[in-house]
């Protein structure tokens, strides 16, 4: 039992910390916590209750208060956690997991862009996804490839809603990922090119995420298309990675625009981003 516990300790230990980073050390320092709480208590489900809060309020704190100071000599700033210039995250949980980390200077271009758009369209604002972690370079953001150095950024497409047919800050995924513009007849299909190399990742979240609520939103084409515009224009942005047939049909022609490649995922449901 001794032996299942502690590898039970160990597992919690590193999904935590491939998960959030820093979940896996706080874990850590609330086990220490267990033996203030179980004096208290007698029940074993109310140890549990205790033993979990002790968790959840130390995590809260290391991630809102302690985090967010410490990154700064590791190069990084930490992006909204609820509206700044007009950006702001799709997902609370973006910041909650610590994946909302990025350089200086890539926060401050999106702030650029963010109340460009917002100057342009008022009422708009620029939801952001999946950043960086906050410490460290070359430590992976599962599951993406690249974002582990402060210089990557999602960022969601915009849409229009179905119903009232007016542009809006909301996106079909709830997470940002996974229901795609996918692409008309006469444009290239990139997603069926990969597929047919054996690349069987690249359209995988599309298998995961629900496709209910894609029925309630249309692609913007305007609003999108100023927004790859604006951050092209911007000159630490290097690389702009959107979909080929996105690309076409918005006549976007920037060289920073490009195509990804087929190890990667699609990017038909969001923008990726990096500064040089």
């Amino acid at each position: 039992m001794k032996i299942l516990k502690v590898s039970l300790n160990i597992i919690l230990f590193l999904f935590l910390t491939a998960l959030t980073q820093v979940g896996g050390i706080v874990y850590l320092f609330s086990i220490l916590t267990y033996k203030y709480s179980d004096k208290w208590v007698q029940n074993n489900f109310i140890k549990k209750i205790f033993r979990f809060s002790s968790f959840i309020l130390l995590y809260f704190f290391t991630t809102f208060i302690i985090v967010p100071l410490l990154a700064k000599p590791f190069g990084k700033l930490q992006l909204p956690v609820f509206s700044k210039n007009n950006l702001k995250p799709l997902n609370f949980f973006t910041c909650l997991l610590n994946r909302n980390y990025v350089k200086p200077e890539l926060r401050q271009a999106v702030f650029n862009v963010a109340n460009k758009m917002n100057e342009k369209y008022p009422y708009t604002k620029l939801n952001y996804l999946y950043a960086n972690f906050p410490f460290f370079n070359k430590f992976p953001l599962i599951p993406h490839l690249s974002h582990n150095d402060g210089k990557k950024l999602d960022l969601s497409f915009y849409y229009l809603d179905n119903k009232t047919k007016k542009s809006t800050n909301k996106c079909p995924s709830f997470i940002g990922y996974g229901i795609c513009e996918d692409p008309l007849p006469n444009e290239i299909n990139t997603a069926e090119f990969c597929a047919n190399k054996r690349y069987w990742q690249y359209s995988f979240i599309t298998k995961v995420i629900s496709q209910a609520n894609k029925v309630n939103f249309s692609f913007d084409n305007e609003k999108t298309k100023e927004l790859v515009k604006n951050l092209a224009m911007q000159i630490c942005i290097s690389k702009i990675f959107i979909e080929p047939h996105l690309k076409t049909r918005l006549n976007l022609t920037s060289d920073k625009i490009r195509f990804h490649g087929c190890q990667a995922v699609r990017h038909d449901d969001h923008i990726h981003i990096q500064i040089h």
